[in-house]
């Protein structure tokens, strides 16, 4: 019998009941997640890792714990009882009842996309009160995903205050925990550190509201036992699919338990319920790998590219982005002229940046206009619609740069509704560049939103991307829509509020390229990517800066997703100068785009980039779109190298990124040995995106073994500070 059709009757009976206890498996095609029902009807955790497909050894299985010193690891715990760690959920009960203690009732699996998405639903109640609980996963069976999801709902007559509400929890018993975690800010988002953790807890939060994901990023590797490896070892990857404020904990106790409390932060969101008000909260994603940090990767990888990413099946166009080569200062003659220049050099698409928009307040910095969506007529007398249709006439989409969700003090829209402002009455609204938020936690707010993209799109029809950038974070938090009982509500009801909006766009506009720009990487999370198919990694594209920039954000997130720009050097973020090559070699590892003046390039620079261009389109995307990454060599280690490659599914084809990030002198050459390869097969590697005839590999154009690939290796000369290569392979017969 085919393994799918057994692991679809395993989950439908979803249940070993053997004696007194119930014990309840959720199965991937190679991990396992395992609760228990007690005597007591109480859910407990067992297990989570690889496969075991029976059961029936959990039956009585014995911790040695003494009841006095709280309880076994639970599948949820809350604040009542006789648990005494961080809960996943803690509630005010109208009767001023601090204490919830859930027992089982039952259980349902059900399949959502058969041999693929399996369903499992753990119901719960409260003993005493009137409060259900519902712990939701799903399976994703081939890339070995679980998500968790807790629904919950107040049966009381009156409200019910909800104080934690954490997505999931997770207990995790190993003899040492390395924490991996990514941290920065702007314009250095997603740098990875490893931590071990010691005894208390370790957060990973965010209190911004907006632009959540700068400084950290609601995601982890933690390696068990052992500091994380690429290949080796095992490892539980996370990430939070929340695009507001969140929080992970991780807690380590005195058994050496180490417990996992994941979802939105409970920071000032007391949460009020009515009578039967349900509260669902969002995704808690998670992966098991005994192969290190790369296999988790690559399972992330595979389930976001096919689950999540709206509309995953495009390879998105190359670009030229108007903002670093023109910034506010341009008119149509100007842009014209870029669009000409993208076609030239083999561009797909340009994107418009900033400053198009505002008459009263014309957009010409960031001191005003915000929030006037009309087109500056001193600008563009003619109109986005002229530039869209010179655009097609090239050959070329054309995208557009909007920030719906906020505005300048000195706008229209500023001086008509004040009350659509966030902020605390009787406190003074702080700015940040130069612009205020707006309140979607509002529905006329919303509607605004949505009617000013539909009236966009309806005049320029052809639009085919939009890049959404939101450029602040909450301050002096306060809402005029919200009651007064209601203002710690803020924080989750503006999220709600964004994806109700971005969910009624995309029911609009379902063909619509769109990318989630929160300056920068600010919504680099999987809660962004249900409703967008790429983000924009960071406002850095200096080359030397985006190689630990897209290497942290690749460790979760697909490149499929990722921005990534050839900028001017020295730009304004840095002072790094590098070559053309190196900047294209490694913004070749994303979604390639140029971010400059093209007029500013020699001529040997632009017939560099249109063949560089062209192999991109040709030899690289397919890729870096639809290809299992393998990290190489860590950019963090004291080598100074980094190199990576994508390997097609069928090991026939292959795409190696290597960098050097500092002098190496004479003597020092990286040897790369690949990796992801069919040792059996043979292939021709040939070094492209080469500057003249030369290449640093000895053996380029020549045809090796995916064995002596894998196990020799790959030796460059590659000496000098900021020099890259970048590598095709493909198989040949012989």
């Amino acid at each position: 019998m085919n393994k799918r059709i057994l692991l679809g009757i395993t989950l439908i009976l979803g249940v070993c009941n053997l004696s007194s206890q119930t014990i309840i498996p959720i199965h991937t095609d190679r991990t396992s997640l395992i609760f228990s029902v007690e005597p007591d009807s109480t859910l407990s955790f067992q297990y989570y890792g690889n496969k075991i497909q029976d059961c029936s050894y959990f039956i009585g299985k014995q911790t040695y714990r003494r009841s006095d010193y709280g309880t076994d690891p639970l599948a949820y715990p809350t604040a009542g009882g006789r648990f005494f760690n961080e809960p996943a959920l803690s509630v005010v009960f109208p009767d001023g009842d601090l204490n919830t203690e859930l027992k089982y009732i039952g259980h349902k699996d059900s399949i959502i996309v058969p041999n693929e998405v399996y369903q499992t639903t753990i119901n719960l109640v409260d003993k005493k009160q009137k409060l259900n609980v519902s712990l939701v996963f799903k399976s994703y069976c081939e890339n070995d995903i679980f998500t968790a999801s807790t629904i919950i709902e107040n049966l009381n007559k009156k409200d019910i205050r909800l104080t934690r509400f954490y997505s999931s929890f997770l207990p995790v018993k190993a003899n040492r925990y390395y924490l991996n975690t990514f941290y920065g800010a702007w314009a250095q988002e997603m740098n990875m550190e490893q931590s071990l953790l010691t005894h208390g807890i370790k957060s990973i939060e965010s209190k911004k509201g907006v632009r959540t994901t700068h400084t950290e990023n609601p995601s982890f590797m933690l390696a068990l036992d052992e500091p994380l490896q690429e290949e080796t070892g095992c490892v539980i990857a996370g990430a939070l699919a929340w695009s507001g404020n969140y929080k992970i904990n991780f807690q380590l106790d005195e058994f050496n338990l180490l417990s996992i409390s994941s979802g939105i932060n409970p920071y000032l969101s007391d949460y009020k319920l009515g009578h039967k008000e349900r509260f669902v909260t969002p995704e808690m994603i998670y992966t098991y790998s005994d192969k290190g940090a790369g296999q988790a990767s690559r399972n992330l990888h595979d389930y976001a590219r096919k689950y999540v990413v709206y509309d995953t099946p495009h390879e998105l166009p190359t670009l030229l982005n108007s903002w670093e080569g023109a910034y506010f200062d341009f008119d149509e003659n100007v842009i014209k002229k870029m669009i000409d220049d993208a076609a030239e050099i083999g561009l797909e698409m340009f994107v418009l940046d900033d400053g198009w928009f505002g008459n009263k307040y014309p957009r010409n910095s960031s001191k005003q206009g915000l929030g006037d969506w009309q087109v500056t007529q001193s600008k563009l007398p003619n109109g986005i619609g002229a530039l869209v249709d010179y655009a097609t006439q090239k050959g070329l989409k054309f995208g557009l740069w909007i920030e719906p969700e906020m505005v300048n003090p000195q706008s229209e829209l500023a001086e008509k509704h004040p009350e659509w402002i966030v902020k605390a009455k009787g406190r003074k609204i702080t700015t940040m560049r130069n612009q205020w938020l707006l309140d979607l936690s509002n529905p006329e707010v919303q509607d605004f939103i949505v009617e000013t993209f539909k009236r966009i799109m309806s005049e320029n029809p052809n639009i085919a991307y939009i890049k959404w950038d939101a450029n602040r974070h909450v301050e002096s938090v306060g809402s005029d829509y919200l009651s007064v009982d209601k203002q710690s509500h803020f924080w989750i009801d503006y999220t709600k509020g964004l994806y109700n909006v971005y969910s009624r766009i995309r029911s609009l506009y379902p063909h619509l390229l769109m990318q989630a720009c929160s300056s920068g990487g600010g919504r680099v999370d999987y809660g962004a990517l249900k409703y967008h198919q790429e983000v924009w990694t960071s406002d850095n594209t200096d080359a030397l800066s985006r190689i630990f920039i897209q290497y942290g954000t690749n460790m979760i997130y697909p490149a499929s997703v990722t921005g990534s720009h050839v900028s001017a050097t020295p730009n304004h973020q840095t002072g790094n100068q590098t070559s053309l090559k190196f900047r294209f070699d490694v913004a070749m590892g994303g979604r390639l785009g140029m971010e400059l003046q093209p007029q500013a390039l020699k001529p040997s620079e632009l017939t560099f980039a249109r063949n560089a261009i062209s192999q991109y389109k040709t030899l690289v995307r397919p890729l870096v779109f639809k290809g299992d990454l393998y990290r190489l060599l860590s950019p963090y280690e004291e080598h100074g190298f980094c190199a990576y490659m994508y390997t097609s599914k069928n090991k026939s084809t292959a795409i190696t990124y290597v960098y050097n990030l500092k002098y190496q002198g004479r003597t020092h050459f990286p040897q790369i040995k690949l990796s992801g390869l069919s040792p059996q097969k043979k292939y021709k590697v040939k070094e492209i995106n080469t500057m003249d005839e030369k290449s640093v590999f000895w053996g380029n154009n020549q045809t090796f073994s995916g064995e002596y690939l894998m196990n020799e290796g790959m030796n460059i000369k590659l000496t000098q500070c900021n020099s890259s290569a970048v590598f095709y392979l493909e198989e040949v017969n012989q």
